[in-house]
């Protein structure tokens, strides 16, 4: 991929993640970083939607990142290991209770709180836990009573889900979008193991629209993940 256009997808991406709304050539073009004209950009946004990484709704004449888009823009633009939030709230949560389940379900409030997004933990596959489903209704991209309708139906499954991977989660955070999703292929997730207050082997994650905020989540759950460790 060309630099320039690499630039021009994660523009649009970044503001996709911000607004939810498509992004069109206009807006890129008062983006003084590109210094090009608005037919260039238009040329570019064409060559990125050929090569699968934008698309374009029918409802607007704006792109919007493609699943290959994410993927692109995880390898290329955000540091994964880099921690983040308020390390102080989810240390806290941890600190005041000195059982695995409590400890989980308090970290996966403050998770909750922090991220805007759905968290799901547990320490068995027979035990787990979710809170924040709330903060997934209230995404753009599920407001359509069909998708609220798909979206209950993960919900009711999610414990099911959780048993199935929990064996598989590994030990850093891994990103899951679309079809790789166990949750659903409009969704994304960061699962990882964790050790958990009495050594047991736990894990948490969170789980929200492909268009979540993976720099600040990824850097969410390493922190909550090192917190534990300590």
């Amino acid at each position: 991929m060309e630099s320039r256009q690499e630039k021009i997808l994660k523009f649009i991406v970044d503001e996709y993640i911000r607004s939810a709304d498509p992004v069109g050539s206009k807006w890129l073009a008062e983006r003084r970083e590109l210094d090009v004209s608005p037919a260039t950009i238009r040329n570019d946004m064409v060559a990125l939607e050929k090569d699968g990484y934008l698309r374009q709704p029918h409802t607007s004449a704006g792109r919007v990142p493609t699943e290959a888009a994410y993927l692109y823009y995880l390898k290329h633009f955000v540091e994964a290991w880099q921690k983040g939030g308020d390390t102080q709230r989810l240390r806290t949560a941890v600190g005041v209770n000195e059982s695995d389940e409590r400890a989980l379900k308090a970290l996966a409030r403050v998770l909750v709180d922090l991220s805007g997004e759905m968290a799901i933990v547990a320490f068995d596959p027979r035990w787990s836990y979710y809170t924040g489903v709330s903060n997934l209704f209230s995404k753009p991209e599920f407001s359509d009573l069909s998708d609220m309708r798909t979206l209950s139906g993960l919900v009711d499954h999610f414990d099911e889900v959780m048993t199935q991977i929990f064996e598989q989660v590994p030990d850093e955070p891994q990103v899951m979008i679309g079809e790789e999703n166990p949750f659903g292929k409009d969704m994304a997730a960061i699962m990882v193991k964790c050790r958990l207050p009495s050594h047991q082997i736990g894990i948490l994650g969170l789980v929200g629209p492909v268009r979540m905020n993976y720099a600040k989540n990824l850097g969410l759950v390493r922190s909550a993940v090192e917190i534990l460790d300590e």
